[in-house]
């Protein structure tokens, strides 16, 4: 944000969780709630909450806590909830459909545009109403409309050919599912690499670390 200093990278990953427990409490109507609660919700310290919204700016109030609902918009504003990001999908498999039919999109803001695939069997279908174009299509498109983001679940061998084809489109990120870690950050473009793996391992290892507690 303009005007404050760099906000770390864990911070800003925390702002996501901070944004699912703040909609909750909304939805339930409940109109204020202080650091120490939000803690134990979420399991995290109080201290941890106040340092994180001290980063931009604070929005508690000694003796008062947090206006749940002003709290939940300030946070959806800082992570462009509002700014009405648009999004593509290269790859029309099992993932892409499984992306595409849940909520993740609209209850984030992102509207999801079109689909490509390099598969000419598969243009001219739909995935939860969004058409599927051919991949020689994506430049054509990204030039008649705005796109923001590229959501990436082709193949792990594809991932280097499809960074390369959003390349000059005006997209400025890419959500990776290819398990291939990718950085265009010299072409001005934000990725983030998504490991499905790491999380399922990172388990296990949880799993055998209380297993040898027992």
């Amino acid at each position: 944000m303009k005007g404050q200093t760099e906000v770390s990278e864990a911070v800003v990953n925390r702002l996501p969780r901070y944004y699912r427990y703040l909609r909750e409490l909304y939805r339930k109507d409940i109109l204020r709630v202080s650091s120490g609660e939000l803690a134990d919700m979420m399991g995290v310290t109080a201290s941890q909450i106040r340092h994180d919204f001290n980063c931009f700016g604070g929005f508690g109030q000694q003796g008062y806590g947090y206006n749940v609902k002003f709290l939940y918009h300030k946070i959806s504003e800082i992570l462009g909830v509002q700014d009405n990001f648009s999004a593509i999908i290269i790859g029309a498999g099992n993932l892409c459909r499984a992306i595409a039919t849940g909520p993740i999109f609209t209850h984030r803001g992102v509207r999801l545009l079109a689909i490509f695939d390099n598969n000419p069997a598969k243009a001219g279908s739909t995935v939860a109403g969004v058409s599927v174009y051919p991949i020689e299509q994506l430049h054509e498109f990204c030039g008649k409309n705005r796109v923001d983001i590229a959501v990436f679940t082709v193949p792990k061998a594809a991932a280097r050919e499809s960074a390369e084809r959003i390349l000059g489109t005006g997209i400025r990120g890419v959500w990776n599912y290819t398990n291939m870690e990718l950085d265009l950050s010299t072409h001005g473009i934000a990725v983030q690499n998504i490991h499905l793996g790491d999380t399922l391992m990172t388990l296990c290892y949880t799993i055998k670390e209380r297993s040898n507690e027992a």
